[in-house]
């Protein structure tokens, strides 16, 4: 049967994606002849042009770099891809493209499957789309965090141990560390960590980071990001399904 429901994935260098084979998988267990899944890796945002005047999407995943700059080629946001500044899900309908941001809910079960009581407060490393999500549920869950990257206050070349041994939740949101890079590793005082601490890295392609690896010799409690992953592509899904009732 002819394809009807084109999704796909729009990001730079994504050959590794985890999102085709996942949602092909879906296809095949529900039966779903009529639905694709393609990669588009594009080098420049300019090109997502091209790829949103194909009438045959339906929706789209989006990842690294364009979770923000893709917002202003969009038609309107969902209340929480507004609040978030960042979208990785686009559903195509009715000739309107409206940007989500699934990110959230995923890193939201993940906290929530994870979150001990003595978790109180949070360092979040990276300030990219995948650090704005993160934040957005830590506001939403009342546990303060300061920011770690490379342009502010506390960064990678000031974070101290004082620092990290007072705050025990440790989210990591850069893609420093992702394959094919996988010796990478963020400069982080891991020497502070203890058994105390919940480290999340939200990679998920290698399952164990350079950066989980070093946290758990300290004694941490870790998590990768693919139950993130998985829970913000069945979100996706539900939103694309929408129009397939």
């Amino acid at each position: 049967m002819e394809t009807t429901h084109k999704l796909g994935l729009i990001g730079r260098n994504i050959s590794y994606s985890f999102s085709k084979k996942y949602f092909e998988n879906k296809f095949r267990k529900k039966k779903l002849t009529d639905f694709s899944y393609d990669i588009f890796d594009v080098q420049n945002i300019d090109e997502i042009e091209k790829i949103f005047s194909d009438p045959t999407i339906s929706g789209l995943n989006v990842t690294i770099p364009y979770k923000e700059a893709i917002i202003s080629y969009l038609d309107d946001l969902s209340d929480e891809a507004r609040a978030i500044g960042a979208v990785n899900c686009i559903l195509f309908e009715n000739g309107k493209k409206t940007g989500y941001n699934t990110d959230a809910y995923g890193f939201e079960k993940t906290l929530i499957a994870h979150k001990k009581h003595h978790h109180q407060s949070a360092l979040v490393l990276g300030n990219g789309g995948a650090a704005k999500a993160v934040k957005y549920i830590l506001n939403k869950h009342q546990i303060p965090f300061q920011t770690v990257s490379r342009k502010s206050e506390i960064n990678f070349e000031n974070l101290n141990t004082d620092i990290v041994s007072q705050n025990k939740l440790i989210i990591q949101c850069t893609p420093v560390g992702t394959f094919p890079n996988t010796e990478d590793c963020l400069n982080f005082p891991f020497e502070a960590l203890t058994e105390q601490h919940l480290v999340i890295d939200l990679i998920y392609n290698p399952e164990c980071s350079k950066f989980l690896l070093s946290a758990a010799e300290k004694g941490a409690k870790t998590v990768n990001g693919f139950y993130m992953l998985e829970q913000q592509a069945e979100k996706a899904w539900e939103i694309w399904s929408f129009q397939k009732k």
